[in-house]
């Protein structure tokens, strides 16, 4: 379960959203949690928030909603299970809706089995009706019950929303620059995930099991006091590391191969996202050691350009001028960098972006383009930097270089001065990393 969180910054965000809706002429807001997911007979999942919820509460449990009138009076109220001694007795504690006004800072709290009958008297006479659309059709379902309640008693003078408005694009671009309580969390996420990489560069050796490594890592996570990761964690060695999304996670490695980690935890609903590529016997050597050298280089020129004004593009582009270079260089792409680039000849090996948001999602929420255009980096948003480079065999590439799979991914902060890296606490340099793997 995610711990519970000071009430302040939530509610901020509240007050926060109830002041754009207010703007755009008033309204009531409705946002669900998840539910919880049967994992097989009589066993849950591991329970985790929606993500827009828990952004708007730090309400870690199941069975919610929350409620936010923007009229002459504001209104924040949440509901929430009541207190069950003995639903507690087999599943934990509740915070129960009395506990929850105090705890988590809303003006009122109910128990959730009230809220289909309560929500129609709170769609009625409001101008519009904010939340998440066509996501969840059981949601979707109550929402509609309550609005043809709410409709029913025209007839007396109620009226009923006659704007519905998708909530998710308010809170996308809210999302996007984090606060200094969510900073707090992702950079002490981004230390337990580094120490996780620095213990699996230890423990890795040639004839271990990538699974073996991923347990590594798994211990790290949650001695630091993460929950779970962040995504499932992708532990490829040799040709497994070409395979971008790779999670079996179950073959033996071999002496002279690359291991790929992109691994990462989650802290208090946030997630960290780090790759490292390094050899299993712990030197860098041969063609191996030249593709590394070029993805370095890639991921320094990309982190060079990460400051405020600069497009969310141009570390992409610094990246790929990089890249295209090196694969000229190195024999793998033939014809001059810049028209290679125009044809997008790269993406052979080299075909995902140079990063993502990041933040209570691995891809976070916010648009890329505004527009039509690249968005300007500004101070408060979080994501990656994660060139790469994948090469298959092929009859028109060197075979020296099958089956090499590289990449290198940091998180970083953009800030009034320029950057902060959460995840600096792992080595990219080669010499760093065999000193580390002699440990």
């Amino acid at each position: 379960m995610i711990s519970a969180n000071p009430p302040s910054p939530f509610r901020e965000r509240r007050k926060r959203l109830l002041a754009h809706m207010l703007a755009a002429g008033g309204g009531i807001a409705v946002v669900p949690t998840a539910p919880e997911r049967e994992r097989n007979r009589g066993t849950n999942y591991p329970y985790r928030p929606d993500s827009q919820f828990f952004y708007l509460s730090g309400f870690p449990e199941p069975e919610a909603v929350i409620a936010l009138v923007a009229g002459e009076t504001l209104r924040q109220v949440l509901f929430c299970r009541a207190k069950n001694e003995e639903q507690e007795r087999w599943m934990g504690h509740r915070h129960g809706p009395e506990a929850a006004t105090e705890r988590f800072g809303f003006d009122e709290a109910w128990p959730m089995d009230e809220f289909d009958r309560k929500l129609p008297s709170l769609l009625a006479n409001q101008p519009a009706l904010w939340t998440t659309l066509a996501a969840n059709p059981e949601w979707d379902r109550r929402v509609l019950a309550a609005l043809a309640q709410a409709r029913a008693d025209v007839r007396g003078g109620t009226t009923v929303p006659q704007t519905v408005h998708e909530i998710s694009t308010v809170l996308d671009e809210m999302r996007l620059v984090k606060d200094e309580h969510e900073i707090a969390i992702m950079r002490r996420a981004g230390e337990i995930s580094a120490a996780a990489h620095r213990q699996a560069m230890r423990a890795t050796r040639p004839e271990r099991i990538e699974y073996e490594i991923e347990a590594e890592l798994l211990r790290v996570f949650r001695a630091g006091g993460s929950p779970f990761p962040a995504y499932p964690s992708i532990v490829a060695s040799g040709p497994n590391a070409c395979v971008l999304h790779y999670t079996d996670n179950n073959r033996r490695m071999r002496d002279g191969e690359l291991l790929l980690i992109d691994a990462g935890c989650e802290l208090d609903g946030y997630a960290a996202d780090i790759t490292r590529s390094f050899p299993v016997n712990g030197r860098f050597d041969g063609p191996a050691r030249d593709l590394y050298q070029l993805v370095l280089a890639a991921n320094r020129a990309a982190r060079a350009e990460v400051r405020p004004g600069n497009a969310w593009n141009t570390p992409h582009d610094a990246a790929v001028a990089v890249l295209t270079q090196g694969l000229v260089d190195l024999g793998l792409l033939q014809g001059a960098p810049e028209n290679l680039i125009e044809a997008g000849a790269y993406r052979r090996f080299y075909m995902h972006r140079t990063g993502h948001w990041l933040g209570m999602d691995v891809h976070d929420a916010g648009q890329y383009k505004v527009d039509g255009q690249w968005r300007p980096l500004v101070p408060g948003m979080v994501f990656t930097i994660e060139p790469g480079c994948y090469v298959r065999p092929g009859d028109d590439v060197p075979e020296a270089f099958w089956n090499i799979g590289i990449r290198i991914e940091d998180n970083v902060w953009v800030t009034a001065e320029g950057n902060e890296y959460f995840t600096d606490g792992v080595p990219r340099e080669m010499d760093e990393i065999e000193a580390l793997m002699r440990e």
